[in-house]
């Protein structure tokens, strides 16, 4: 006997549009969100960030971002937008339950909080793709002295006025942060390759509008996809300049750290302050080690949200887990409702057990 229809694991963009999808198909989830309010992530990303694509392709389908459609929201109105959407739904979300473990047996999952058990027969892990930071294992730096922080843990350039920082990164978050650090510190950004720019507007429409249009952005190529392309800069050209100007500068990746030293590629060094890794999130779906649904890097086994090796199980939030928009507001409702069409279709037919994915599955 199982105490809910679905558990979702998250209450962020990725574990509303799960609710939201389960709900229009008559079930009641239950959703488990670790912080004081189902916003996910956004209130721990740095001040000043701004979304890359305009209002009007950045919000779910039928509820619209208010004010002028064409600006770029800031990371405060998508606090607000997801938490009144949240008010919107008639879900059963619950706060402050952090999800430690799940475990599978009979057909029943169980998912272990810190102070609580829930038991159902579908699972959506929704914690999304942007929860756990990625840190890079750059040369020394098991051996650099000085300060190390991941933008995860950045908020305003203020805390490194008069620093020497170097930031790793060639995308727009990296730009956004050297660019504004500049004006309060010597800022230098770091990267394996050149900066790509590209100009998020053609023949006057946003380059989102272009995407939506041609249906590029829906493309189901996710799954085929061994190496996911990285995103150009978003950039109407006073990121360039900045560069160009040397405010900050850009230079090839360092060779090595060691101290408080920074030895760059053409073999000159210079004392650092600080360390600002720009270098991106993987999933935390470690509450599933045990079930067997992840590969060997800890990456879920999964195609198109839905698990390779358990069935009942699934994701919503994964970057490129169908399309380009997977990951994003306005393109993850639909991968939402896709996974909710498939675990329903499981439960209703399924011969095989949740209990498969245990040590069989791994094997």
């Amino acid at each position: 006997m199982s105490d809910h229809d679905v558990i979702v694991i998250g209450g962020g963009q990725s574990g509303l549009a799960a609710a939201h999808a389960l709900r229009s198909r008559g079930l009641r989830p239950v959703v488990l969100e670790a912080g004081p309010e189902p916003v996910g992530s956004w209130p721990h990303y740095y001040d000043s960030l701004t979304l890359f694509s305009p209002a009007r392709f950045s919000a779910f389908p039928g509820v619209p971002f208010p004010g002028d459609p064409d600006r770029y929201p800031h990371r405060d109105e998508v606090i607000d937008y997801l938490r009144r959407y949240a008010a919107t739904l008639d879900a059963d979300i619950r706060t402050h339950h952090h999800v430690q473990s799940v475990t599978a047996i009979d057909g029943t999952y169980t998912v272990h909080t810190g102070h609580s058990t829930h038991t159902a027969p579908i699972v959506i892990a929704a914690s999304g793709g942007f929860s756990l930071p990625h840190h890079p294992n750059l040369p020394g730096l098991d051996r650099f002295t000085g300060t190390v922080v991941h933008t995860a843990d950045y908020r305003d350039p203020t805390a490194y006025t008069g620093q020497r920082v170097v930031i790793v990164g060639g995308g727009n978050s990296a730009i956004q942060i050297a660019v504004e650090l500049a004006d309060h510190a010597h800022t230098t950004i770091a990267s394996r390759t050149p900066l790509r720019f590209a100009n998020p507007t053609l023949l006057g429409k946003d380059l989102h509008w272009w995407t939506a249009t041609t249906r590029l952005d829906i493309l189901p190529i996710g799954p085929w996809l061994r190496t996911p392309p990285t995103t150009p800069i978003s950039d109407k050209g006073a990121y360039k300049a900045a560069i160009a100007a040397g405010r900050p500068d850009r230079r090839e990746m360092f060779t090595s750290l060691d101290d408080t030293t920074v030895t760059w590629a053409d073999g000159t060094r210079e004392t650092i302050d600080t360390l600002i890794l720009a270098t991106g999130y993987h999933p935390d779906v470690t509450y599933l080690q045990d079930l067997g649904a992840l590969d060997a890097t800890g990456a879920p086994r999964q195609r198109r949200g839905i698990s390779h090796t358990c069935p009942g199980l699934g994701y919503v939030g994964l970057e490129w887990q169908t399309s380009f928009s997977s990951a994003t507001l306005r393109g993850v409702t639909r991968d939402a409702h896709y996974v909710a069409d498939h675990l329903i279709k499981q439960a209703q037919g399924a011969k095989t057990p949740a209990s498969c994915c245990s040590a069989r599955a791994r094997a």
